[in-house]
């Protein structure tokens, strides 16, 4: 069952020598496409890196030389209003880029599209795991594959055959999450502790890797500082002005 599958998911970061083939990445791409899309724009376009010396530099910009590297394909997964761009001049007309809404509405259709291939992969039996690292060298990154104006890179995906795969991290138990008639603030100390516990015992006793600590801890580590700051001005520079 689907539910099965969406509810076994692990990152995959150790795969074996299985290459996709252009029908394997043909067809999860098309699975991707039929995900939602705010009013249909489809504000978003996937490159599959298969060129050996742009597979390294990705590697080296994104900082994830083991999942780049070793994956049967690597995606990069792109924002896209260029094509929107071109899709308006075909009637005399521009259309503004820079808005926050189109900068919401790309972030969001390609979350989607891309969250389609991810369950696509692992019903087929491939192991995923997301590069959100794209993002450490967004403008290198955009040089290195010609995205022009009204397109940014948001993520990469590594997709293969698993050599080996982790065990599945407990989640936020379900009413930390579900909300009924409002938002219910007042519930998440209580939660919160007993998650940490959860997280606490799954890493110290996971198959390896192992360490002394919990989910709300990580979070405030993690959270403590800003955090790519730099793509901001990036953005800008695309052409999402936040106007």
């Amino acid at each position: 069952m689907i539910i099965d599958t969406l509810k076994s998911h692990s990152s995959v970061r150790s795969y074996t020598d299985y290459e996709l083939t252009k029908e394997d990445v043909a067809e999860l791409i098309e699975a991707g496409q039929h995900a939602a899309s705010s009013h249909f724009v489809q504000a978003y376009s996937v490159i599959w890196v298969r060129d050996p010396e742009k597979r390294k530099q990705l590697a080296e910009l994104s900082k994830n030389p083991k999942q780049i590297l070793g994956a049967g394909a690597v995606l990069l997964f792109c924002g896209d209003f260029s094509r929107l761009k071109e899709a308006a001049k075909l009637h005399g007309k521009d259309i503004a880029v820079g808005p926050a809404e189109n900068l919401l509405v790309a972030s969001i259709d390609v979350a989607l599209f891309a969250q389609n291939v991810a369950v696509a992969a692992e019903s087929k039996g491939y192991g995923i795991c997301y590069i959100g690292g794209v993002r450490n060298a967004p403008s290198e990154i955009s040089q290195l594959f010609g995205l022009p104006k009204g397109v940014f890179p948001a993520f990469g995906m590594t997709i293969g055959v698993p050599a080996e795969r982790n065990e599945v991290k407990p989640r936020l138990p379900l009413n930390a999450i579900l909300h009924e008639d409002g938002y219910e603030q007042d519930k998440y100390p209580e939660i919160l502790k007993e998650y940490d516990q959860t997280m606490n015992d799954y890493y110290l006793e996971r198959g390896s890797n192992n360490k002394n600590t919990n989910w709300s801890e990580q979070m405030a580590d993690y959270l403590e500082k800003p955090r790519r700051l730099h793509m901001k001005e990036f953005l800008k520079e695309q052409g999402f002005t936040f106007d």
